[in-house]
């Protein structure tokens, strides 16, 4: 096999740098994302725009993930990378599937966020700019988007949690998955000690 044609099978198989480094950014900021959201629910109305501070800081970074994921669908649909072939045809399934609902959250989770507090007789402003108010005062569809918002956070969270968990498994295994986002190959001790 010539060198030009393994570096091509190569890159269809490896993410770029700038892949996993976006990877790695959404994951610091889903999880970052994820505890301000549960944290600022318990914040007192009282006093006066604390809560909504914090509020609008996570509709803010909610805005900010949804452009990233946007960046990352274009930027994996112009550089598409190939499952890996010494994966079962199950395993390379369950993937897919789990990837498009993640992203199908990713973007759904913000979306709704951002629409239910269009129905309310509150600006929404991104990091302090105030965003066009385009909608008006309705709050039988300000519930619906929180409900749509909450339900779609607990199944990120229920797909998040199945992604770790196929990492990890594959991690421990050793085989080529999880190097292809960048992470370290399992020290050998722990090898050893998981193998007892």
């Amino acid at each position: 096999m010539s060198s030009t044609h393994a570096k091509s099978t190569s890159s269809t198989v490896c993410y770029s740098r700038f892949a996993v480094a976006l990877h790695w950014l959404l994951a610091a900021a889903l999880f970052a994302q994820l505890a301000l959201g549960w944290w600022m629910i318990d914040i007192p109305k009282s006093p006066p725009g604390l809560r909504a501070g914090w509020f609008n800081v996570h509709k803010s970074i909610g805005l900010t993930i949804a452009l990233v994921v946007l960046v990352r669908i274009v930027w994996r649909t112009i550089h598409p990378v190939a499952a890996h072939g010494a994966l079962p045809a199950w395993q390379r399934q369950a993937a897919r599937l789990n990837h498009a609902l993640l992203y199908l959250c990713m973007l759904a989770i913000p979306l709704s966020g951002y629409l239910g507090s269009t129905f309310t007789r509150y600006p929404v402003r991104y990091f302090g700019i105030v965003l066009p108010d385009w909608n008006r005062d309705w709050p039988a569809a300000k519930e619906l988007m929180s409900a749509v918002h909450y339900a779609g956070v607990w199944l990120f969270m229920t797909l998040l949690a199945l992604h770790i968990a196929a990492a990890l498994w594959h991690w421990l295994k050793r085989d080529p998955v999880c190097a292809r986002m960048g992470l370290p190959a399992l020290p050998r001790l722990v090898q050893e000690l998981t193998r007892r």
